[in-house]
């Protein structure tokens, strides 16, 4: 009877052992042709005029707060908010607006009117702005061509 046992030495000797490396040149291969992929598309994301800005360590603008909106019609007809208002009426209204709850940096007016009105009638609303209290007034005016 000649029947071999394993011995307590051999076993595991026809296994193979766990492999303790990980391959990385698959992983490598594909960063590389991500990083490829990045540096042909990050210039075609840029869009605009290419502007070199400095730096600032103001906050970001709350935009909840919406502007009050005066126009002077062609007619010289004053609304504010879509609200046709009277110029002696104008005084009130103004002085209603600045009492009102603002933020910090004060409550922005945006002042639109028709090119073809007289300059002392735009003045005149200014100056009843400027009476109110309300100092930060935006012209408003269309971009366009070289006339």
């Amino acid at each position: 009877m000649g029947a071999s046992l394993p011995s307590g030495n051999r076993r595991g000797r026809g296994r193979r052992a766990p492999m303790a490396e990980i391959n990385v040149t698959p992983l490598v291969d594909v960063m590389l042709v991500l990083l490829i992929i990045f540096m042909v598309t990050a210039p075609l994301l840029v869009a605009g005029v290419p502007i070199d800005l400095p730096e600032s360590r103001a906050g970001a603008l709350d935009q909840k707060n919406e502007p009050v909106n005066i126009a002077i019609d062609g007619q010289g007809v004053i609304t504010v908010d879509d609200i046709p208002v009277g110029e002696a009426a104008l005084p009130q209204k103004l002085a209603t607006i600045a009492a009102q709850p603002q933020p910090p940096e004060g409550r922005r007016i945006y002042l639109r009117a028709d090119k073809g009105l007289d300059y002392g009638r735009v003045m005149k609303v200014m100056g009843e702005l400027n009476r109110a209290g309300l100092n930060r007034v935006a012209l408003v005016s269309v971009g366009g061509e070289d006339q």
